[in-house]
């Protein structure tokens, strides 16, 4: 177990990150000093847990964003459902709770020092790292797809400040009757799995009320996707003829775009011409990872799935987007539900007890379709000597039938999306 008293850590930050390591910021009988980087549901759910469940532990949550605007939800915006400032959330109550919030971004990690870089020039000591960095793009793997175009079409997928999203917002409003919207989807793994069919819905419903001679046109790097057959059922029903999902096997890979003039080209080269475009690009790892050294050729972190800690590099536990945590999605309730997991076994590690186990990861994910119109799905997952896997004859997907029968359903499916999404960003921000 780590034990610093105030002088000792005072001498401990003396060469490096004296005034984010001054002795005031430690508590009384500290165990050790976690630190987290990154700030969204992954990060600020460790931080909140930490400071709940740890109390001894002294917290330290490195964010650049003054806010964190969600993902989640922001497909509604799209809708004209939610604004801007009801998806995003501040750090003022973690703050309360006593985690210290470094307002930098953190620039480089080094694992042997146990050290992280600010970009500010500052230095942060830990014992452990939580590191929650989410996604990055991969630009220009559709060719043409790079910083620039995303000007004009917009991805919308990293939310930052809620630039894209409120730009994609302003274009849907700006599109004629009768236009065309464009899709471009990548193949797994990617942030969110649900996501861009939610999109397609929300931005539908928009449509079928302010333009309903527009179209929307799919375009897909996979044959197949999650919630398929509840999606498409919605579809059929409530926006007939309006939207044509392409898969993989009928051309639907979108290898290069033309921002200029609108054109996304597929595979086989066939050209498809829009007015509004989404390009959805592949990702990878949050560029601190990659950097660190903590990815392998996939592009995201191996860990061990008990603890979460890196293969590469001890003290490190990183969860959330980043890691490669197949069969479980990448979605927000993962991350949250995994930090726990991952302080947990910091804590441990840090008074030298084993990590707590058995463990068992859970996901729910609900996707709005219309007006009071909710689907959802639930996978339970256990790790195991290789990674994880989904526990047989658990979980499920919401009941499929028309909409006659099922209206009360969906209707109850949409209030509980509304329900989970103000229960997560409690337990992460609040």
């Amino acid at each position: 177990m780590t034990r610093l008293s105030r002088r000792a850590f005072a001498l401990a930050a003396g060469t490096a990150g004296l005034s984010l390591a001054a002795p005031g910021v430690l508590h009384a009988q500290s165990t050790g000093r976690l630190v987290v980087i990154g700030g969204g549901f992954g990060g600020a759910s460790a931080a909140r847990y930490a400071r709940i469940a740890f109390p001894r532990l002294d917290v330290t949550l490195i964010e650049p964003k003054a806010t964190f605007v969600t993902c989640p939800y922001g497909n509604l915006l799209l809708a004209g459902e939610r604004t801007l400032p009801q998806i995003t959330h501040s750090y003022d109550g973690l703050k309360a709770r006593g985690v210290r919030v470094v307002q930098d971004w953190a620039d480089g990690i080094d694992a042997t020092a146990k050290t992280v870089r600010l970009r500010g020039g500052q230095t942060v000591p830990y014992d452990k790292l939580i590191l929650s960095p989410g996604i990055a793009i991969r630009w220009n793997a559709i060719e043409g797809y790079n910083e620039a175009a995303a000007e004009a079409l917009p991805h919308a997928w990293v939310p930052g400040a809620g630039e894209q999203t409120t730009l994609l917002r302003r274009q849907l409003e700006a599109l004629p009757d009768g236009g065309v919207v464009g899709f471009a989807i990548p193949p797994n793994p990617f942030r969110c799995p649900p996501g861009p069919y939610e999109r397609i819905s929300m931005v539908a419903s928009y449509l079928k009320k302010h333009k309903p001679r527009a179209k929307i046109i799919a375009l897909d790097a996979k044959d197949a996707f999650s919630k398929q057959g509840l999606f498409q059922d919605a579809w059929n029903e409530l926006y007939p003829g309006m939207i044509e999902w392409v898969p993989l096997n009928k051309d639907g890979r979108v290898t290069k775009v033309d921002a200029r003039e609108k054109v996304f080209e597929t595979e086989l080269g066939t050209r498809h011409k829009v007015d509004v475009g989404n390009v959805i690009p592949p990702q990878s790892a949050a560029k601190i990872a990659i950097d660190a050294g903590l990815t392998n050729e996939t592009g995201w972190v191996p860990v061990n799935p008990l603890t979460f800690e890196s293969v590469r590099a001890r003290d490190i536990h990183v969860f959330g987007d980043a890691n490669i945590g197949q069969v479980m999605p990448k979605s927000g309730y993962i991350a949250n539900s995994t930090s726990k997991v991952a302080v947990a076994a910091a804590a441990a590690a840090l008074e030298g007890r084993p990590a707590p186990g058995p463990t068992v990861y859970f996901n729910t994910c609900y996707s709005h379709v219309g007006d009071e119109y909710g689907i959802s799905v639930v996978g339970v997952f256990r790790p195991t000597e290789t990674g994880f896997a989904e526990t047989p004859n658990s979980g499920g997907v919401s009941p499929r039938g028309p909409l006659a029968q099922q209206r009360e359903q969906r209707r109850l499916e949409a209030l509980y999306a509304d329900a989970w999404y103000a229960s997560i960003t409690k337990d992460a921000f609040s």
